[in-house]
């Protein structure tokens, strides 16, 4: 018989802050995309740099319902497992 995986508790969402500049807004963005990827490829057993390639990282994407990461994103999640496997 198999066991559902266990659901994370949802937190509401807050705005972000007001007057701030774009690039501000751009950076958090993407740091937030690149941790759900870099998430959703450790439980597919990604746990190094290297075997996240940019169309391994694109391939997850798809499958959590994003949109493609650019190539910046891309390095962004390699960078991520890369500090959580020398946690």
């Amino acid at each position: 018989m198999a066991v559902a995986a266990p659901t994370l508790p949802t937190l509401p969402k807050e705005p972000l802050p007001a007057g701030r500049p774009r690039g501000w807004y751009e950076a958090h963005n993407r740091q937030l995309k690149a941790m759900r990827l870099a998430i959703a490829l450790l439980h597919t057993g990604v746990y190094r740099p290297e075997q996240a390639s940019n169309r391994r990282i694109r391939a997850a994407a798809v499958r959590i319902g994003v949109h493609a990461p650019s190539d910046t994103t891309c390095r962004a999640v390699r960078s991520l497992i890369h500090d959580a496997a020398n946690y």
